[in-house]
Parts: C-alpha cells; sequence; structure tokens
C-alpha cells in the first residue's frame, strides 16, 4: 500500500481500487500551519516569485523532508500534464530532480471518450488494478458522493449550511481525506448536525467561481457582512454530483479540465438554480487562468467581482474592501 499524492482531482477509484492511498497535496499544503513557509522554501530553492504559490506549495509539500514527513510521507506522484495547470510540466521535472517518481495523466481538451479510457487504462496497469475493480470502489463512492451532494443542497435550498463547509467538504471528495471511512462518518455525522440547524438569513447569495481560493477566511468574512456563499463551482465538480454508470462517462461530464465554455454553461444553470445575485470569481496570481476572466465577463450576465490571491493568509485589506463595496452595489 502507496500514499499516492495527486496534483488535482484525477480518477481516485483506480488508486482506491488498487489498494493505495490518494492524497491530495492541494490540500495538505493550504491547510498546513506551515503553508507559508512552504511557498518560501520553494523559492529558496530556484523557484521564481512569479509563479503560482499553489504550485510551490506543492513543490515545497513532496520535496522537502520535514514537510512530507510531518503528514506521514508520499512515496509518488501522480501529476495532471493536461487539463489542468500548465506549470505541471515543470513540477514533475523538479520533482524527477528530487528522486521523485511521478505517473503522468492527461484529461483529453476535447472530451474524447476513447482517449480518456485509454489514460484511465495506463493508470490502472501503472498501478495494478482493473475494471472490475474500480467499478466496485464507483459503487461505494457514489453513496458518499450523493451524501456530499446532500450537504451541497442544504447549503443552497435549506439555508443550513455555511459556504465554508459546503466547500470543505466538496473539495475533500479529491481524495476524501486520505481515509475513505473516516470521510463517510464525517459527512453523515455532519448531516445528521444540520437536520435541525437553524436557517442563515443572508440577504445576498453568492456564487464563487475559480479555482479554490489561497485565502484562509474569505467565507465567514463575506458571512460577516450578510453574504454566504450557496454555490462553489469547482469544489462541487471535484464532489462529482453526476448520475452515471459509466466511470469514464463520470469523468467526461467533470467540467474543470476541459475548458471554460463547458463551465460556462454549468454556472449559468446554478445561476439560475440557486437563484445568485452576484459572483465572486478567483484568480490565482500568475495562472493562466485569469485570462478566462475576460470571456466570463462577456458570457455571464450576472455581476462578477475578481479577487486575487498570491500566498497563504488572511483577505488583505484592499481586497476587503472592493469585497464590501460590490456588496453594497448588489445591494
Amino acid at each position: 500500500m502507496a500514499r499516492i499524492g495527486i496534483t488535482t482531482t484525477v480518477p481516485v477509484e483506480i488508486i482506491l481500487a488498487a489498494g493505495h492511498i490518494p492524497v491530495d497535496l492541494n490540500n495538505i499544503f493550504i491547510t498546513s500551519p506551515a503553508a507559508s513557509r512552504m511557498v518560501e522554501t520553494a523559492e529558496e530553492a530556484g523557484y521564481p516569485r512569479n509563479i503560482c504559490g499553489w504550485i510551490k506549495g506543492l513543490y515545497a509539500v513532496m520535496v522537502n523532508k520535514e514537510f512530507n514527513a510531518s503528514f506521514g510521507g508520499i512515496d509518488k506522484v501522480i501529476a495532471v500534464t493536461q487539463g489542468d495547470c500548465s506549470n505541471t510540466h515543470a513540477l514533475m521535472e523538479t520533482y524527477q530532480l528530487a528522486g521523485i517518481e511521478t505517473i503522468p495523466f492527461a484529461y483529453p481538451f476535447d472530451r474524447d471518450y476513447d482517449l480518456l479510457k485509454l489514460q484511465m487504462e495506463k493508470l490502472m496497469a501503472t498501478l495494478g488494478t482493473n475494471w472490475e475493480a474500480v467499478y466496485g470502489v464507483k459503487r461505494q463512492l457514489d453513496k458518499l458522493r450523493l451524501n456530499v451532494a446532500e450537504i451541497d443542497r442544504r447549503t443552497w435550498q435549506e439555508n443550513t449550511v455555511s459556504g465554508l463547509h459546503n466547500h470543505l467538504y466538496q473539495v475533500s471528495c479529491s481524495d476524501f481525506n486520505s481515509d475513505t471511512e473516516t470521510f463517510v462518518s464525517d459527512v453523515d455525522g455532519f448531516l445528521q448536525q444540520t437536520d435541525n440547524a437553524s436557517e442563515y438569513t443572508d440577504d445576498l447569495r453568492l456564487g464563487f467561481i475559480g479555482v479554490p481560493p489561497i485565502f484562509t477566511d474569505l467565507y465567514p468574512y463575506l458571512e460577516t457582512l450578510g453574504a454566504r456563499i450557496v454555490y462553489n463551482e469547482v469544489q462541487r465538480q471535484f464532489a462529482m454530483p453526476f448520475a452515471t454508470d459509466d466511470i469514464v462517462e463520470q469523468y467526461r461530464l467533470y467540467t474543470y479540465p476541459y475548458g471554460v465554455f463547458g463551465r460556462i454553461n454549468d454556472i449559468e444553470i446554478e445561476i439560475e438554480r440557486r437563484n445568485l445575485d452576484g459572483l465572486v470569481h478567483y484568480v490565482q496570481s500568475f495562472c493562466f487562468r485569469q485570462i478566462e476572466d475576460i470571456i466570463f465577463r462577456k458570457k455571464l450576465t450576472i455581476p462578477i467581482l475578481t479577487i486575487e490571491g498570491d500566498k497563504p493568509g488572511k483577505i488583505d485589506a484592499r481586497t476587503r474592501l472592493r469585497m464590501e463595496s460590490f456588496l453594497e452595489m448588489l445591494r
């Protein structure tokens, strides 16, 4: 049994079917008390200042022995070479320079079924499993994903879940916190807590689009201003609320790796369904996805506030002021 790091959501059913433990390096990085130090460690190793903070964190999590050992150690990494960050190629090379085994995985840009199936079969062969075992794991995870989807529904329809909890439970579906059984219990326990929870009384309903934020206090800060995020776009995609028996189709329906226009279709549906007043578009400093903000603003008719983050930490004063002004404008 190996602990296998992932740089973004991949077919986690394959890792579990092979008897290994998935570990989302992003979640390890951003929840660590040493997150800022991890960014500095990468810069000390030679990473340029104008490279995404997430990439620096992913580098330090694996290469720095102290950081790696602090969360149990990781044996190898599955890196998504198409369908995620354009800097992942160089990240893989710096992993290899440090002697870390890397396994490439690519989402076909055009959502080609056969190419995606081939990538999944290659990953199965590398890790040592087969379709029968993978589908066995999928059937187990489908039940869990339905419960996470219920947390999402209670967020926007019953108004009994905070934006932060909505974010945390959905983003954790990339690796199920490296312990599926415990995660199942956590989700069940949380649903029980919210069975009789009081309804939120925020006057503004927001959507969050873009990659998960590097800010640590975005959700609670908005709620202190009387606004609540009831739609987390990418995090919801990580949770895969898709009703399909075909696992290849499941990862075709997953919008994040395939380009902005499929994401826009999903966002438009959820804007209407969840009765959103506005969107917060988070962009990471030095990320190519910043360019997509142009497209969102041309294609979406709802008001959008674009905010930018660089390193882990609390929201800066300028961004707080812009958020306050945006909410006043919506009101």
